[in-house]
């Protein structure tokens, strides 16, 4: 699960930023709106939350939402604001807002309203993605080939998200090290090959496959059987 944080108290921000990492969320921040704005025109796909204060500098929170709404966004926005009354709320809601919590608020039960958001978000029906054998439970984290779970890390089970919601179609090195590193971390592209080269190893052997393409990135593909190279002792036995 990937959070952006548009909040310009850096005191909230930095409690936010503990408490839902500490639950496992990759966490990005950004503290005014014009900054908010430019990173959801240029990833949208890649949060699955948005926590926006609604008085943020530079640009309000209220014209964030409104700007990604009219993009077509559907991501999921969790209100945060010292503004309390019925009007704000009906307005922040009526801008396409999801949920609304005054400030000052429980971490618990923000926790509890993210949960909730999340699974909305993914819904019922787009929890499981398959390819071929492979299924990954993007609510549970958990992959499995023929119903056996494959061991991952929590790096290779994010590089095998990003590859399966792409399935069939290239992606690049800096996309996964967009989608993997939370801002201000380094990761390079030899670590994605790292990366790559591990998943490879757990997931391939049956109709799956990473195909690299050169210089420009990864493709997850399913193999046709009659199009599956022979293995080493079926070579052999030809031989």
């Amino acid at each position: 699960m990937r959070i952006l944080i548009a909040e310009d108290d850096q005191v909230l921000a930095d409690g936010l930023l503990r408490t839902l990492r500490g639950s496992g969320a990759a966490v990005n921040h950004v503290a005014n709106g014009a900054e908010a704005d430019a990173a959801l025109m240029t990833q949208p796909s890649q949060f699955d939350l948005l926590i926006l204060d609604l008085g943020l500098p530079k640009l309000h929170g209220l014209e964030v939402l409104q700007r990604l709404r009219s993009r077509g966004a559907s991501l999921p926005v969790l209100i945060l604001t010292a503004a309390d009354s019925v009007e704000d709320r009906v307005q922040g809601l009526d801008y396409g807002a999801d949920d609304y919590m005054a400030k000052p608020f429980s971490l618990q039960e923000l926790e509890a309203r993210v949960r909730a958001l999340t699974r909305r978000g993914l819904g019922a029906a787009s929890g499981l993605i398959r390819h071929g054998p492979l299924v990954y439970d993007q609510t549970g984290h958990v992959a499995t080939i023929d119903g056996r779970l494959v061991e991952l890390s929590a790096r290779e089970l994010g590089l095998l998200e990003v590859l399966l919601q792409r399935s069939g179609r290239l992606v690049s090195k800096d996309q996964l090290v967009d989608r993997l590193c939370e801002w201000g971390e380094e990761v390079s592209n030899n670590a994605i090959e790292v990366y790559i080269h591990r998943l490879r190893k757990k997931i391939e052997g049956g109709p799956i496959r990473i195909a690299t393409v050169r210089g420009l990135g990864y493709c997850l593909e399913k193999i046709q059987p009659e199009a599956a190279m022979p293995s080493d002792s079926d070579a052999a036995s030809l031989a």
